[in-house]
């Protein structure tokens, strides 16, 4: 029970246990139609080690190589949202002093990443722009997945064990160790939601004044997003760091 309207969607169901709840957003909005108009009030995405999948991955080194191989091979292989992703991609000037120190640990260890994600997401064409900067000045190998065309992979890494949130960033090591994972955005970006919030709060929606306010929120998403690309890598960094010791 899945909906492509949302990257994740919070149900009061009983589902079976084939199927997981999706988290966030409860204001529901079209696919490829632009609007970040979400509500994201999830908890912190920093994954914890509690949370690393069980022996007997299904990402096995073979599996991992069948993903595509670079940022363009993701655009290329889209259909919705394109400006989007770019744009972020195009803006983000990364802090020298992370991009260094992930640097050193590819470098090192020879990290790589596997990412789930789709392109309908706005976590995701926030998030994966970043991730794929971060390969491209750092030498990290990444591995980019659509998360409804391997949901056995994403399995293995629901947020809170329950959640099939997005983008899903996992790091390995040169020998296909397991490393960590993040999940959908950074905590910064949890924490200034509720500023967000209240430019949609108490607008009836579908009248012009709810067009106006999306638009509103729209622009002041993008304001926000810097610092959301450096928190992501930062945070990215310190998973990095704690897991190599």
């Amino acid at each position: 029970m899945h909906s492509r309207n949302y990257c994740a969607r919070d149900i009061s169901v009983t589902l079976s246990f084939r199927q997981h709840r999706t988290a966030d957003p409860d204001i529901p909005g079209r696919p490829g139609d632009g609007w970040e108009g979400r509500l994201m009030t999830a908890t912190s995405t920093i994954t914890r080690h509690a949370q690393a999948p069980k022996a007997g991955s299904v990402v096995t080194p073979e599996r991992y190589k069948q993903g595509l191989d670079s940022f363009k091979a993701w655009m290329d292989a889209i259909e919705l949202n394109k400006e989007n992703f770019q744009r972020h991609y195009d803006e983000w000037q990364p802090d020298a002093d992370d991009i260094a120190a992930i640097k050193a640990a590819v470098d090192k260890h020879g990290v790589k990443a596997l990412v789930l994600g789709e392109d309908w997401c706005p976590d995701v064409w926030r998030g994966l722009p970043t991730i794929a900067r971060i390969g491209e000045l750092t030498g990290m190998e990444i591995r980019y997945f659509k998360r409804d065309e391997n949901k056995d992979i994403m399995s293995e890494f629901l947020k809170n064990g329950e959640f099939e949130s997005i983008p899903v960033i996992v790091l390995y090591d040169r020998d296909h160790k397991y490393l960590g994972h993040w999940i959908e955005r950074a905590d910064k970006a949890n924490a200034e939601m509720p500023a967000l919030r209240s430019i949609l709060a108490g607008v009836e929606r579908d009248t012009p004044a709810w067009d106006e306010a999306r638009k509103k929120y729209n622009a002041a998403t993008w304001e926000y997003a810097e610092g959301w690309r450096d928190a992501e890598a930062s945070e990215l960094r310190a998973l990095i760091e704690e897991a190599l010791g």
